[in-house]
């Protein structure tokens, strides 16, 4: 085997060696449940009529799902409960805390029930 094969193999390794491992997280979990969550967020949004524009609808600002929940009032809170566990669950497959990350997902699924 030549030296530049075998360089080429150690770079292959050191490089396999160097990506993150998906298999623990739970970004599959957050995506899912973000999915699930945006649907209902927009099936919620659209089933109590028209109301007045907000300012940031004024100012030309896209929605998000968290302004949608937030514009929803009283009906919107379990939908901001369940935005806020899914960014918690987001800092915690960050720091590879695996079941703190389950958890969260678990609570924001709770409100889509």
């Amino acid at each position: 085997m030549t030296s530049t094969a075998k360089c080429r193999i150690a770079v292959f390794i050191l490089l396999c060696a160097t990506m993150p491992a998906h298999a623990g997280t739970c970004a599959d979990g957050i995506a899912q449940t973000q999915a699930q969550l945006d649907l209902a967020i927009e099936k919620d949004a659209g089933s109590h009529g028209w109301k007045p524009e907000s300012l940031s609808a004024l100012r030309s600002h896209q929605p998000t799902p968290g302004s949608l929940a937030k514009a929803e009032g009283d009906n919107g809170i379990g939908f901001t409960d369940a935005l806020a566990s899914l960014d918690r669950a987001r800092t915690a497959d960050r720091s590879g805390d695996l079941a703190a990350c389950n958890l969260e997902i678990a609570q924001a699924r709770a409100v889509l029930k």
